[in-house]
C-alpha cells in the first residue's frame, strides 16, 4: 500500500505562496491531515571573487527575530528559469554580473511541509553591474575570505540552510580552483 492524497483545501492564498490542507491516505490505511505550503522555487548564488573571497547579505529575518548572513537568494518569477532568476539576483543583491553561471545542483528546503525547491549556482568571472534590490530588502554586502567561509560554516556561525547547502556543494570546486 502507498501514501495517497484523499482531498486538498486552499486555507490561505499569498503572493509568494499558499497553505493547503491535504488529507492523506497512510500505508497503514489511516487518513491523516497536513498542511502544506506550496511555495514557488528559489535559487542561492554562491559569487566568488577573483581575489578569492564570497560575497554574502547581512539582512533581518522574521522567522529568526535578527540578522542572518546568507549567500545571495531569491524567488524565481513566473517567467524566469532558475539560472535567469540566479543572473538577476545576485545583480539585485551583491550589485554582480557572473561571467560563468554554474548549476551546483538543488533541493527541497523543508520537503515535510513545503514544496520549495532551491537551485544553487556558483558565480565566478565577477563584475559590477547593479540592479535595483527589491523595495522590501535592506541588504549589507559581506565579503569573506574562501577558508574563512568554511570554517565559519563548520563552526556554527552561518544559521541558513541554503546558504551551507549551496557552500558545501561548491566546496570542492572553490577550492581545486586557482583564480
Amino acid at each position: 500500500m502507498e501514501t495517497r492524497i484523499l482531498n486538498r483545501n486552499n486555507l490561505f492564498h499569498g503572493h509568494i505562496f499558499n497553505v493547503e490542507n491535504v488529507q492523506l491516505e497512510l500505508p497503514d490505511h489511516r487518513n491523516r491531515n497536513y498542511e502544506l505550503v506550496n511555495h514557488r522555487d528559489s535559487v542561492t548564488i554562491v559569487p566568488v571573487t577573483d581575489n578569492r573571497k564570497i560575497l554574502f547579505v547581512s539582512q533581518y529575518r522574521i522567522a529568526a527575530e535578527k540578522e542572518l548572513l546568507e549567500l545571495p537568494a531569491g524567488v524565481i518569477e513566473s517567467n524566469e528559469t532558475p539560472e535567469e532568476c540566479a543572473a538577476r539576483e545576485i545583480r539585485e543583491e551583491v550589485g554582480m554580473t557572473a561571467g560563468d553561471l554554474y548549476l551546483l545542483g538543488s533541493c527541497y528546503l523543508a520537503p515535510g511541509y513545503c514544496t520549495e525547491m532551491n537551485y544553487m549556482f556558483l558565480a565566478q568571472e565577477l563584475s559590477p553591474s547593479p540592479l535595483q534590490p527589491d523595495d522590501d530588502e535592506f541588504l549589507n554586502i559581506v565579503e569573506m575570505p574562501i577558508d574563512e567561509v568554511f570554517q565559519k560554516a563548520l563552526g556554527g556561525y552561518l544559521k541558513d540552510s541554503k546558504s551551507l547547502a549551496a557552500l558545501f556543494l561548491s566546496q570542492s570546486i572553490i577550492q581545486r580552483k586557482i583564480f
